[in-house]
């Protein structure tokens, strides 16, 4: 997987910065799925952006079909470029009815926390899946992590969008209500994490560290089959 993901970054080097940020926790996500063939699986990646998750996860696991949606039109043009030969669509959108159903497999990074109504945001995802399906939601934006509290304002500042306060109860809650199975993982907890040193969201290292291996979690939701 380390010689994989190296190459992939250098290969993705027309993606924004966001892409050597994020890559090493894509792979995370990639490693934490179920072993399995996934060749004949349909995979959903919410809040897509630039569509690297998805390239990603098909160099690694190759799937039947991919579609990646997002809400910006720019982003989206820019995955379908970058896409190459991949079996991936790019869509934009602010429903995920657009998306259509069958989907085996969904996937979000750094999405839920900006969701308003995450049951509403449950129940979209919830009727794209087939039984047995599943959603796995990623984030470390909510407010059992410590630094929160100061990412909260912040993000808010530089968005110029309204930013929930959730918990880790409330996601759950709400993806309960939406009619899954919910579990969840620390799963870059074993993971070499990289530092790079104090910036506007990490006060130290050992912050870093803290939030990533203890606070950034995965929701597995699972359709009941």
């Amino acid at each position: 997987m380390t010689q994989l993901l190296d190459t992939w970054t250098t290969e993705a080097g027309a993606e924004d910065h966001m892409t050597d940020e994020h890559a090493w926790i894509w792979a995370g996500m990639i490693g934490a799925l179920p072993p399995g063939d996934l060749t004949s699986s349909r995979v959903l990646d919410v809040g897509c952006n630039q569509g690297g998750f998805l390239r990603m996860l098909y160099d690694t696991r190759p799937f039947a079909w991919g579609l990646g949606v997002d809400l910006a039109r720019d982003r989206v043009a820019l995955a379908e470029a970058a896409k190459g030969t991949r079996p991936v669509d790019y869509v934009a959108s602010s429903h995920l009815s657009e998306a259509g159903t069958g989907f085996d497999i969904a996937f979000s990074h750094e999405v839920i926390y900006l969701m308003e109504d995450l049951l509403d945001h449950g129940r979209q995802v919830y009727d794209t899946l087939v039984p047995g399906g599943h959603y796995d939601a990623v984030t470390c934006c909510h407010r059992d992590n410590p630094l929160w509290a100061t990412w909260r304002p912040h993000i808010a500042q530089i968005s110029n969008i309204p930013v929930p306060n959730h918990s880790i109860d409330d996601i759950s809650v709400a993806f309960r209500g939406a009619g899954f199975d919910v579990s969840v993982s620390r799963f870059l907890a074993a993971a070499q994490i990289p530092v790079y040193g104090p910036n506007d969201y990490f006060p130290t290292d050992a912050d870093r560290v803290e939030v990533y291996a203890r606070w950034k979690l995965l929701f597995r939701c699972t359709r009941p089959g």
